[in-house]
């Protein structure tokens, strides 16, 4: 219509009201803006015609009509007392409209101009208290209710049934029921649906069955209510009997039942019937494509959660914030920052990004990739945090290690106003872990014990996993002693920190004292279980636990078939663990790792490489923890190829850790040096060493003994003054290193000097250090020297000291010293045959042949025998240890 000015309009209905009347109805229907509808109420004002209320029930009916139900308010507020049906009239239009704040509003305004209320009008001024989750107001209404006699009304009834179910009040709810003389389904609904929101499951399905002894038939609203209490619930059984029951009584699968129905059958992991019901839905709308992405995503299938949101795209849905909300975390499955840069290029587009969910989803999903610095990006870019975005943002930092940054984000975060809760307790308890803080982990306690978080069970688990973490277990035992519900995760926690903390004993009784109380074992339990009988070495314990995961089905379980690999390793049987390890159904890159360890461990150099090399060719990718246990193999095969002038194995090893991108990581860098230096290729090892950024003590350490391993004493005194230089201190191994190169190159003094440093660095001499300045003394001829250290200063040497200097003895003609060291070693250890052969041939050399004869005889009573040599040769590519 044409627009409406106030002269022209007066003009027009000047001469009378009713001729006013009679046309402002019929220009009623030609408003289409809120120009219109404003220009309509100051006529409706300036004619005096506002008390005429069948005009005011027209107009305000064309306002909810057109969505401007304040144009609708305006006029209302005017009218001085509103009739009943004026008033039911106005409060149902904002309740349709959503503006339960003003409909408590205009109920106060219609009950102090004295306007009355019957049964049409309590029901939506209920409504908008159960919306807003006013409870008091709710409960007042239902004390005007029963004074103005409208208590049995049925109408009236529902509504309070419904109010005090989403309040949470379900005993109310359930009372009201029972006083209701004949329920109808909406009732039922609104109590199933009461439960289901509250998690009372138990009491959903009980309220069902009287709805079904009743002979009330479910309508669509039950089923979709059952079928979400099932999927939270996991009656998986039980919802699917539901589907057929649904299915009987003829219900078509409409958009209310598909996305419960997809969430039951996911959720049991029936993956086939939850895309089945999908496909077989006639129309899809974005809640349908949200439950199936969400489904995928839940079980693992990232790559179909990807496929079906581009079939989305493709069929002209468009995503809402749930979409992005469930296709967000299966990105971090596909652990590639390309994906996530590419869903956040969606939200986008589709104008999600200022949505705090999505933002937060997004912010959990570079954090957990390790892209921390989009994460920081994203974070601050949120206009209105809160604090779950905070929370993200603190998890994310001791998630990448962040440790500092983690407990800085949780100070401003109580800075910005947000008091932290059970979430922020747990992960900031994670971090004093970590930097093991035990006073900010106390004060955590403390802040958890005032507030009463220390209630919730998850906190107060993780309160023990922190002070075990600290090693103090008697304070743990204090809590958990103190604890009058445990759930299985506090007593695994309990049982894994006395292992940890070396107390197998006290987690033995724990386990023991968890079967009289008739708490199930799960899978956590029985890795803790493991690493107790690897600890302890009790064989037969770990045997049964095996048959026990057998028994309750755990034994296909990937960690803890890893767990038992490793534990049949750990005794010796090997066998074993490879046995098991063939047969796992599921293997994943830790149960390679585990079998690789293992192999390590017992020195089995030429399987760790075959093994390595078929978990390349099965298409598993090794990640850092497969090469550190590959490459100490790789230093046998390596030192062959170097004497057989054969590079090909040692270059393919560095040009697969190169493509992989591990070169980066300062473990697997400090191996390959350890490695190249081994090897003899000292400048492979400097060129390593110098290209790694990053570098810890170790990998100085390293360095220094791939000099002092290859007789470059010089190199590693001037690295070792390179480190003092740069402010690092050198740790024991250092000082090893750097002892081990003197006594290789004979620098006497300068170890002498090395030596020296050390005890001023107020770092306490191990046997090994003595063992290499002995072996300096001994190698340059200061024999009395080191016989002074070995009197004075050891009193009981190890005998690899006493075996060295034996040697030092026959290489310097000092037979007598050698005598007394041999004979010393043979006292010591008479079943070891080297002693035997030193001491003979010390004989031999000073011409004392029949003491050299007695030792001879002597060896072959005891029918000592030399141990075995291995060679390894070149073979068409391949390596073969030849024994000799």
């Amino acid at each position: 219509m044409a627009c409406l000015t106030g002269s022209s309009l007066r003009r027009q209905f000047y001469y009378d009201s009713w001729y006013f009347a009679t046309n402002f109805l019929s220009l009623l229907p030609c408003c289409r803006k809120r120009q219109d509808l404003k220009a309509l109420n100051a006529l409706l004002i300036v004619s005096g015609l506002i008390e005429r209320q069948s005009l005011i029930k027209q107009f305000i009916t064309k306002c909810s009509h057109l969505g401007f139900p304040d144009s609708a308010l305006s006029a209302f507020k005017i009218v001085q007392k509103p009739s009943l049906s004026l008033q039911n009239l106005f409060l149902r239009s904002l309740c349709d409209n959503g503006l339960f704040g003003n409909v408590l509003s205009v109920y106060e305004m219609c009950r102090n101009s004295g306007s009355l209320s019957d049964n049409y009008t309590y029901p939506f001024v209920i409504k908008a208290c159960s919306a807003l989750g006013h409870t008091g107001c709710g409960e007042s209404m239902h004390g005007l209710v029963i004074r103005d006699g409208f208590g049995e009304n049925p109408i009236v009834q529902t509504s309070l049934v419904v109010f005090y179910s989403k309040v949470g009040e379900l005993d109310n709810a359930r009372k009201l029921v029972d006083e209701i003389s004949q329920p109808d389904v909406v009732t039922w609904n609104s109590l199933i649906s009461g439960f289901s929101f509250n998690s009372s499951d138990d009491e959903a399905f009980q309220v069902f069955q009287k709805m079904r002894y009743m002979s009330m038939r479910p309508t669509t609203i039950t089923f979709a209510s059952l079928f979400r209490v099932c999927s939270k619930s996991g009656a998986f059984d039980f919802g699917k009997s539901l589907h057929g029951f649904a299915y009987k009584l003829g219900h078509s699968m409409g958009e209310s039942l598909v996305p419960a129905l997809i969430s039951i059958y996911a959720n049991c992991g029936d993956m086939l019937a939850a895309k089945n019901i999908f496909d077989t839905s006639t129309f899809k709308n974005v809640a349908i494509w949200n439950a199936i992405i969400s489904a995928c995503t839940r079980n693992d299938k990232p790559k179909d959660a990807m496929v079906l949101f581009l079939r989305m795209l493709l069929d002209d849905v468009k995503p809402d914030e749930v979409t992005f909300v469930s296709l967000i975390p299966s990105s971090e499955n596909l652990g590639c920052n390309s994906y996530v840069e590419s869903f956040h290029a969606y939200v986008l587009k589709f104008g999600f990004s200022k949505q705090l969910s999505v933002a937060t989803a997004l912010l959990s999903a570079y954090a957990k990739l390790g892209n921390i610095y989009s994460a920081q990006i994203l974070f601050r870019n949120v206009n209105q945090r809160n604090l779950l975005s905070w929370n993200s943002m603190v998890s994310a930092y001791a998630s990448n290690g962040l440790w500092k940054h983690s407990l800085t984000a949780f100070h401003d975060m109580q800075m910005d106003g947000y008091k932290p809760d059970a979430i922020s307790v747990i992960c900031i308890l994670t971090v004093c872990s970590e930097l093991e803080a035990i006073l900010l982990g106390k004060s955590a306690h403390a802040f958890c014990i005032r507030t009463g978080i220390d209630l919730n069970l998850t906190v107060c688990n993780s309160v023990m996993g922190f002070y075990n973490d600290c090693r103090k277990l008697t304070v743990s035992f204090g809590i958990f002693d103190r604890m009058f519900h445990k759930s299985v995760v506090s007593w695994n926690t309990m049982i894994s920190g006395c292992v940890d903390n070396g107390e197998p004993e006290r987690a033995l009784l724990l386990l023991h004292q968890m079967r009289l109380q008739g708490v199930e074992f799960d899978l956590v339990t029985l890795i803790s279980a493991l690493s107790y009988c690897r600890q302890s070495q009790n064989v037969m314990l770990g045997s049964a636990i095996h048959n026990y995961a057998i028994k309750t089905g755990f034994a296909d379980v990937s960690s803890l078939a890893n767990s038992l690999v490793t534990m049949y390793i750990n005794f010796g049987q090997v066998g074993a663990g490879r046995l098991l390890f063939d047969y796992m159904p599921n293997k994943s890159v830790v149960s390679w790792n585990a079998i690789l360890t293992g192999y390590r461990y017992h020195n089995l150099q030429k399987e760790t490489l075959e093994l390595f090399n078929r978990m390349i060719k099965k298409g598993y990718r090794p990640n850092h923890v497969t090469l550190l246990n590959v490459l100490p193999a790789c230093c046998t095969v390596l030192e062959a190829c170097r004497h057989l002038q054969n590079l090909h194995i040692s270059n393919s090893i560095l040009a697969f850790v190169v493509q992989k991108g591990f070169d980066k990581d300062v473990a697997i860098s400090n191996a390959l040096i350890d490695l190249f230096g081994k090897c003899g290729s000292i400048s492979s090892a400097k060129t390593l060493f110098e290209l790694l950024q990053q570098k810890d003590t170790k990998s100085w350490s390293i360095m220094v003994n791939v000099y002092g391993l290859n007789g470059d004493g010089e190199s590693a005194l001037a690295l070792y003054s390179q480190m003092r230089f740069l402010g690092l201190k050198p740790d024991k191994v250092t000082y090893m290193g750097i002892l081990s190169a003197c006594s290789h190159s004979g620098l006497v003094e300068q170890g002498r000097m090395v030596f020296n440093c050390m005890i001023q660095d107020s770092i306490l001499p191990c046997m090994e250090h003595y063992a290499c300045i002995l072996d300096l003394l001994g190698r340059k001829g200061y024999l009395n020297d080191a016989r002074d250290i070995v009197q004075n200063v050891l009193r009981k040497p190890s005998e690899s000291v006493l075996k060295s200097l034996l040697g030092a003895c026959l290489s310097h003609e000092n037979y007598e010293l050698g005598e007394e060291i041999g004979r010393s070693l043979l006292e010591t250890n008479s079943k070891d045959s080297g002693p035997y052969v030193f001491l003979h041939n010390i004989y031999a050399a000073a011409g004392k042949w029949l003491d050299a004869d007695n030792v001879r005889f002597t060896m072959e009573q005891k029918q000592f025998r030399k141990p075995l040599g291995f060679s390894l040769v070149d073979v068409n590519t391949g390596i073969l240890d030849v024994q000799s």
